[in-house]
């Protein structure tokens, strides 16, 4: 008997997420995981958690915060949601509610029970992008003295990891503040993007 092609591998992985009702009790729109993957995807976004219109949708970046990435990739919709070439994985797989000012931070439980099985699973030639602070906490937790910005301005000092800001409608606040962001980091990003997907 041969052994299981790593596609096999995605697909059971892929479906023991979607089975996935660790933190039900917790979750005020029940459990839907949405994360996409392959064993192919070179490029790794961890974003935070699903919002309300990504759960009713089960599209990951379906919202304006999408939009925004998206153009500060340089990415259109057909490359970036195939999971061929990027793997779109949250830091909490499930709408994780509200709380004061916005969405609930991403459930606990996800990251230690999901990450290491799905990160196994991609090409070790990967870049990462960290979207948002849960994400650089775990993945740059050396950093987690320093503010966001000077997380997001050390673009090449942590490769193949790269801090961003979230790209909500905040992040407009910080590139008003911190215009290096969109003058000097970006097109480094798109470039950096571009050579690893084309």
């Amino acid at each position: 008997m041969s052994a299981p092609a790593p596609g096999d591998h995605v697909e059971a992985l892929r479906a023991r997420i979607a089975a996935c009702t660790l933190c039900a009790e917790h979750l005020p729109l029940g459990p839907r995981p949405i994360a996409h993957f392959s064993a192919t995807s070179r490029l790794l976004i961890i974003g935070q958690a699903p919002g309300t219109k990504v759960h009713a949708s089960g599209v990951p970046w379906d919202d304006d915060s999408g939009d925004r990435l998206r153009g500060w990739l340089g990415l259109d919709k057909a490359t970036f949601y195939d999971p061929a070439q990027v793997a779109l994985v949250p830091m909490g797989f499930c709408y994780p509610g509200k709380a004061s000012g916005g969405d609930a931070p991403p459930r606990k439980e996800c990251a230690p029970q999901w990450h290491e099985a799905v990160l196994g699973l991609l090409p070790p030639e990967r870049l990462t992008l960290l979207v948002g602070t849960y994400a650089q906490a775990r993945y740059l937790p050396h950093l987690k003295r320093l503010s966001l910005a000077e997380r997001v301005s050390r673009f090449d000092d942590d490769w193949p990891f790269v801090a961003l800001p979230h790209p909500a409608w905040r992040s407009r606040l910080f590139m008003a503040k911190h215009p290096w962001f969109e003058r000097d980091i970006l097109p480094q990003l798109r470039r950096r993007v571009a050579a690893l997907l084309g």
